[in-house]
C-alpha cells in the first residue's frame, strides 16, 4: 500500500518509525511519506490559511496550497509505477463514523492520500474539486472535535496497517479481537494462575478447547451488552444460537428486537 499524508505538522508522524507500522515500512509492505503543506505556498510568510467567508471565529485552509498539493501527489495521468489516483481521506467531526469495517475498506485500497485540516478546517472547494478527479471520504474519529487531522490520521493508520497482509506475526489475531465479528473481545488472561488473589477462569486451564471457545463467546456477548448495548442490538438475528441467547439471559438482558433465536 501506498499512503501520503499532507500536514503543516510533518513532525507529527514521526511515531510512523516505530513498532510494526515502522517495521511494515522496512520491509516495503507500506510507502508512506509525509509532505509539508507550506511546500505549495509561495509567499514569504509561507501562509496556509485565511479569515472565513462570511464571518465568524477562526481561519480557514486557503484552497490553493491544497489544491496543488493534491495535483502534485495525485495527477490526473497514471504515475510511473503504474498506480491510479488515491483515494483521499479526510479527518473531520463532520465524517462518518470510522469502524472496523471502514479499516477494513481501507485496507484493500492500494494508495490513500491523507489530508490533515486545521483551524476551522479545509476550504469546502478543495474537497469538492478532488471529488470530481478521485474518491473523498471524510472520516470522523468520534462526537468531539480535535486541534486537527493528525491524531485521526495516526488512529487510522493504526488500524488499516495492521490489516495487511504480513503485518501480524499472527493472523489469526484479526479473527478474534473486537469487532471482527460485532462483538467486543472476551477477557484475556496469561501466567501466573493466581495474581494478587485473583484466580485465571478454571475453564481456560481445562485444556477443553470446546469448553473455552464457548466461554469466551459467551463473555464476549455478555461484555458486550454490558458495554456497547448498541453492538448487540445491531447483530443480525439469526447470529445468536441458543447458547448466545441462553448467556444473555443469564446474563439479565432482555430479549433483542426481532430475536430469532434457533
Amino acid at each position: 500500500m501506498r499512503v501520503d499524508i499532507v500536514s503543516i505538522f510533518p513532525e507529527y508522524f514521526a511515531p510512523l518509525d516505530l513498532s510494526l507500522i515502522g517495521k511494515a515500512r522496512a520491509s516495503g509492505t507500506l510507502r508512506l511519506a509525509v509532505h509539508d503543506l507550506r511546500t505549495w505556498t509561495h509567499d514569504v510568510h509561507r501562509t496556509v490559511d485565511d479569515t472565513p467567508y462570511g464571518g465568524g471565529p477562526g481561519m480557514v485552509m486557503r484552497p490553493e496550497p491544497w489544491g496543488e498539493a493534491l495535483d502534485a501527489l495525485a495527477p490526473d495521468e497514471l504515475s510511473p509505477d503504474g498506480h491510479t489516483l488515491p483515494r483521499l481521506i479526510v479527518p473531520s467531526p463532520v465524517g462518518v463514523p470510522f469502524t472496523q469495517a471502514l479499516a477494513h475498506e481501507l485496507a484493500a485500497e492500494s494508495h490513500l492520500l491523507f489530508a490533515c485540516g486545521r483551524y476551522e478546517g479545509i476550504d469546502q472547494r478543495v474537497l469538492d474539486h478532488a471529488a470530481t478527479r478521485m474518491r473523498v471520504t471524510e472520516v470522523s474519529l468520534g462526537d468531539y472535535v480535535l486541534f486537527g487531522g493528525e491524531v485521526a490520521v495516526l488512529v487510522i493508520l493504526e488500524a488499516v496497517t495492521r490489516l495487511l497482509p504480513g503485518v501480524l506475526g499472527n493472523a489469526g489475531s484479526l479473527d478474534e479481537e473486537s469487532h471482527a465479528h460485532g462483538l467486543l473481545e472476551a477477557p484475556m488472561y496469561t501466567k501466573p494462575a493466581t495474581w494478587r488473589g485473583h484466580e485465571v477462569p478454571e475453564v481456560l486451564r481445562s485444556g477443553d478447547h470446546g469448553k473455552i471457545a464457548r466461554w469466551r463467546r459467551d463473555e464476549a456477548l455478555l461484555r458486550t451488552a454490558t458495554r456497547r448495548p448498541d453492538m448487540i442490538a445491531a447483530l443480525p438475528p439469526e447470529s445468536l444460537d441458543k447458547r448466545d441467547r441462553a448467556a444473555l439471559d443469564r446474563g439479565g438482558f432482555p430479549p433483542l428486537a426481532g430475536d430469532v433465536a434457533k
